[in-house]
């Protein structure tokens, strides 16, 4: 039974649970995105988020805060400088999984994590593309009948 199991322990003790995603924290804020399993990529969200919205705000403490989680020096800059300009106006849901498929060896799902401001193929601020409206064929054949007898009626006038 799973009384009172509110995470994923994925297996693990606690220090290499919290050793292994901050570790897979600081990697995803260093190359924005990650593949990993499922079960790790879900697990990662509820780590990394907090992280990221505590980086809104640039204070000594938020600073002091994330470096506890990540203990790397380079991400916590990175994560402040960079990501959290880019995330300033969204008001959460900073990553995105995707499922990919079963690993090879050992048949386990696969799941690829990436910040969401950092990818243009699904970021609709990032790439605006044209849009479409559509047309009924009625409403267009119409538009064309009518130019065509208007067309024919002024060059009989003339």
């Amino acid at each position: 039974m799973r009384h009172g199991k509110k995470f994923n322990h994925l297996g693990r003790k606690t220090a290499h649970r919290k050793a292994m995603l901050s570790n897979m924290a600081c990697s995803l804020i260093e190359h924005k995105r990650i593949n990993t399993t499922e079960a790790k990529a879900k697990a990662l969200r509820k780590f990394v988020e907090p992280l990221i919205t505590k980086s809104k705000e640039d204070t000594t403490h938020n600073r002091r805060v994330v470096f506890s989680y990540l203990r790397d020096k380079f991400a916590v800059t990175e994560l402040f400088k960079e990501i959290s300009v880019k995330v300033a106006d969204r008001p959460g849901g900073y990553v995105r999984i995707i499922k990919l498929g079963n690993r090879q060896g050992d048949n386990a799902p696969m799941a690829m994590v990436e910040l969401v401001d950092y990818n243009e193929l699904y970021n609709p601020k990032g790439n605006k593309a044209k849009k479409n409206t559509r047309r009924s064929r009625r409403g267009g054949a119409k538009k064309t009948e009518t130019a065509a007898v208007e067309t024919q009626t002024s060059q009989e006038e003339e």
